[in-house]
């Protein structure tokens, strides 16, 4: 086991240190936060180092707030004396309520009245699991980032039928300082709204996939050449409001709303089976072609950081919607 860190002063806290704490760890260090980190898993340590440590070329390219630095990262073994000084945590512990309960009970045993407390959790509904804060269960929300947080700007903040509004604004505004782009989910719904659109999609895809109509590759091409372009510089309302011409979107849906609603009619429903897995994972294994997935990733985040640096450079020009 790790040795106990001494904790800062002014710190935010991360529970957790899988693939998406040690993210957000990174993040909160490129903004100039010290970082006191914890997680019981045997050489999460070592591991939550080496993850910042790739992380930081990109966020380096992005810009760095001054001082900041992973030397401000401490690891502490005891959840209860990471959480201590925190102005803010995130948690980041499994998908479990069980867990993720237990996990909130301590932080707030143990972290300032006054700290916000924000789950990464991408699906579970936080009235579920805010009232095992016994102390203050209206400073804990969810705080969805999408992976991977030290890139991806979007933040999902809920809050849960004890949520106070003054946390939901904390949050919002502890966010934006960030850099994020924080939205405010004003109902609690299971996956939130970005997974909840993403599964919309993945449903068709996967029906399509199905029945026939298109392979894995062509589905994935359809949408990474065709609207996936698009979807990276404006939402679904904005796109359509475009593509209406000086008519804009009240134009598209007075003529072409009867024609998508029966889209909406068509569109398939699937069942995941076994038969249904194996093919799709096959239809990945052919499009990969051996391609190694480091590499990928890689490509990935190259093109994810021009884009980023695009639209910020666009935005210092002028604000834009962009």
């Amino acid at each position: 086991m790790a040795n106990t860190a001494k904790t800062s002063s002014a710190h935010v806290a991360v529970v957790g240190t899988g693939v998406i704490g040690a993210s957000w760890a990174a993040c909160f260090l490129a903004r100039g936060f010290d970082v006191v980190a914890t997680d019981p898993a045997e050489g999460a340590e070592a591991r939550l180092h080496s993850l910042v440590s790739d992380f930081w070329p990109a966020l380096a390219r992005i810009g760095l707030a001054p001082d900041a630095s992973p030397a401000r990262l401490k690891f502490d073994s005891n959840l209860a004396s990471t959480v201590a000084e925190a102005v803010f945590v995130q948690e980041n512990g499994p998908e479990r309520v069980d867990i993720k309960r237990d996990l909130i009970a301590r932080i707030d045993a143990a972290a300032p009245a006054t700290t916000l407390i924000a789950t990464s959790s991408s699906g579970i509904l936080i009235s579920e699991i805010q009232n095992a804060a016994a102390r203050h269960p209206e400073r804990v929300l969810v705080g969805h980032p999408f992976n991977p947080p030290h890139l991806i700007p979007l933040v999902e903040v809920v809050g849960g039928r004890t949520t106070s509004a003054a946390a939901i604004e904390q949050a919002m505004a502890f966010y934006t300082a960030l850099g994020k782009k924080p939205i405010h989910i004003r109902r609690e719904i299971k996956g939130h709204v970005a997974n909840r659109l993403q599964a919309a999609l993945w449903r068709e895809a996967f029906y399509l996939v199905s029945q026939g109509i298109a392979s894995v590759s062509e589905v994935d091409i359809a949408i990474s050449h065709g609207p996936g372009l698009r979807w990276a510089l404006l939402g679904p309302f904005l796109n359509l409001h475009l593509s209406g011409g000086p008519g804009g979107i009240a134009h598209v849906l007075e003529h072409l709303g009867p024609p998508l609603e029966s889209w909406w009619h068509d569109m398939g429903t699937v069942a995941l089976s076994t038969e249904l897995n194996k093919r799709l994972a096959a239809g990945v294994d052919e499009e990969l072609a051996g391609t190694d997935l480091a590499v990928l990733t890689s490509q990935r985040d190259a093109l994810l950081l021009g884009l980023l640096e695009q639209k910020a450079a666009m935005d210092a020009r002028k604000p834009s919607l962009l």
